[in-house]
């Protein structure tokens, strides 16, 4: 009898001791993230960001996420097919890069929160309802809509002060580009400037947009954010040295790779927020219930070497205020 109390007692203090080792040798469930990028080679770079993130709250890929990546490197005519092959895989969450990208995923999905991230007037282009509630499957974070390229264009007057016509190169694959587009005239005309439209809607198009502007006496570029732009920003560089024509781009990339100017959000630090709203969705917060953020800071770059190449000089009071220089 003793025996057998002993060993029912024995058998019970076992199965007490083995029940939490069971327990946490049983898998987790492993969280799965969508990210469709822009082009492969600038996803790398913001998905590197993205991923430190990640790891830094308590994520490890093949552990408790897996990431599923597809990038549509600037041609918009692809996302459709992309956002549909999204919605099969079914991730508990896609982080969208892009105005092109977060349109073609809220047109294909209201159940699957998106994160947007790189985004523009998020609010005007139907994203979300308001940035304090977005009342949907979409958050993330968005930059001011074209009244951006307003302070653009003053940075350009600064550093040319006779400057009196500016091309405006954008691309109709880019969702409101056109409307885009009046609002920075609006801005070009308070500024005593005329903004000179250049279309580009293919890699083709490209080098006839700068023949019009030097045939038309184009003193400066501005150069709209865009998938487009990206997938073809080494073609817009090069051609903008070639012509010794001074450009204000989209953001940091551009000048790092060898544009001249900038003036925009710092983009490292989109892809870490990003993360931080996968994180709160993962663990269990409505996308509707999370406001939208807006960048606060934003940083003015100048690439001095550019500015000698094309053989133009940069006022002292600009290069003072200018963020990052590089040399």
């Amino acid at each position: 009898m003793k025996k057998d109390i002993f060993y029912v007692a024995l058998s019970v203090m076992l199965f007490v001791l083995c029940v939490p080792a069971l327990a946490h040798a049983q898998p987790k469930k492993t969280a799965r993230i969508g990210y469709l990028g822009s082009t492969a080679a600038t996803s790398a770079a913001d998905m590197k960001l993205f991923r430190m993130r990640l790891t830094e709250l308590g994520y490890i890929e093949g552990q408790n996420i897996a990431i599923e990546h597809r990038a549509f490197d600037g041609k918009v005519e692809r996302l459709q097919d992309l956002a549909t092959e999204f919605i099969r895989l079914n991730p508990d969450v896609i982080v969208s890069v892009g105005n092109e990208a977060t349109l073609a995923l809220k047109n294909a999905t209201t159940n699957i929160p998106i994160v947007m991230v790189s985004t523009s007037d998020a609010v005007q282009r139907g994203f979300v309802a308001s940035l304090a509630r977005s009342g949907g499957n979409v958050t993330g974070l968005s930059s001011p809509g074209p009244e951006i390229n307003g302070k653009r264009l003053e940075l350009l007057k600064e550093v040319l002060p006779k400057l009196s016509r500016v091309g405006y190169l954008w691309s109709s694959t880019t969702p409101v580009a056109a409307t885009n587009f009046k609002e920075t005239e609006a801005a070009a005309r308070a500024l005593r400037l005329e903004l000179l439209s250049l279309e580009a809607n293919e890699s083709s198009d490209i080098e006839k947009t700068f023949q019009t502007a030097a045939r038309k006496r184009a003193g400066a570029l501005l150069v709209e954010s865009g998938a487009f732009m990206t997938a073809h920003q080494k073609q817009i560089i090069d051609f903008a040295l070639k012509q010794r024509l001074p450009a204000m781009y989209g953001n940091a990339r551009y000048v790092e790779a060898g544009g001249l100017m900038t003036y925009a959000s710092d983009r490292s630090e989109h892809y870490r927020r990003a993360a931080d709203y996968v994180d709160k969705i993962l663990k269990g917060t409505k996308p509707a219930d999370i406001p939208v953020e807006q960048p606060t800071k934003f940083e003015f770059i100048i690439n001095l070497k550019t500015a000698k190449q094309i053989g133009l000089t940069i006022p002292p009071t600009v290069l003072a205020r200018a963020d990052r220089v590089i040399k």
